[in-house]
């Protein structure tokens, strides 16, 4: 949801924003935020009809239509040029949200080496190499927000998709370490941990009557969690008003855990 009950945050009119896996679920909602807050969004994703229509949806209602760029973010050279390509469209990057994951489930006495390290390349390393590509322009200017998504999956700890609650994790100690190692630059590093957010996907798969119920019995707030929950902290993460925090990790769960 989006209203005027909500906050605006003038230092993100006209910024760049990039973020991965932009075409739906919790990355849709971030562009939108993004977008009607003025800023200058790019973001990327293999599904291109639900990006295209993202873009037709926004272009609009929005001061900065947003520019989708197809990209399989496990082909690193790709993610390379693909960040290379937001740049010269929209200029500098100021904002990176590595949102991109693929929480499909496994059993842990199937998986295979090979499957690992799929749901590595999804979950992972995207983050790190995004950050490396984006990271020296950041510095070179002396500011910049990069929020990395993990979850609280492996917090609780979930159970039935044990590589992809490893990358979530590992996605913590990344951003610990990356902003340790920007943050003399001015660059922060942040990182967002939602818990059972509804998105079209999780309704489409997952979202049970059993699995809503687990939920219920979990969050200590008793009302469902929508992407727009997310996106909000994503925002002020992004904006000056967030200027002195860096190396945090943000739990949107509604007190799960």
């Amino acid at each position: 949801m989006i209203g005027e009950q909500f906050a605006r945050y003038p230092s993100l009119g006209g910024k760049v924003v990039l973020i991965t896996g932009g075409g739906s679920g919790i990355g849709a909602s971030m562009v939108e935020h993004f977008a009607h807050q003025g800023a200058k969004v790019a973001f990327l994703d293999v599904a291109e009809d639900a990006s295209r229509e993202l873009v037709d949806a926004l272009t609009k209602s929005s001061e900065h239509a947003p520019t989708f760029i197809a990209c399989d973010l496990t082909n690193i050279d790709l993610l390379r040029v693909s960040i290379n390509k937001a740049d010269e469209t929209l200029g500098p990057i100021d904002v990176l949200v590595n949102n991109a994951a693929n929480d499909e489930r496994h059993k842990w006495e199937e998986t295979t080496p090979e499957y690992w390290d799929k749901m590595m390349e999804v979950n992972l390393r995207h983050h790190f190499f995004a950050m490396q590509a984006i990271a020296p322009g950041m510095k070179a200017r002396g500011q910049g927000s990069i929020i990395n998504m993990s979850s609280i999956s492996w917090m609780i700890p979930g159970t039935g998709f044990p590589a992809y609650i490893t990358a979530k994790s590992g996605i913590v100690g990344l951003t610990r370490t990356m902003a340790r190692e920007l943050g003399p630059s001015g660059v922060r590093v942040n990182c967002v941990l939602p818990g059972g957010i509804l998105t079209e996907k999780q309704r489409r798969l997952w979202w049970t009557p059993e699995y809503e119920s687990r939920i219920m019995a979990g969050q200590s707030i008793k009302r469902t969690l929508m992407p727009d929950d997310v996106s909000r902290l994503v925002l002020f993460l992004a904006a000056d008003d967030s200027s002195a925090i860096t190396n945090q990790s943000y739990i949107v769960d509604g007190g799960w855990v």
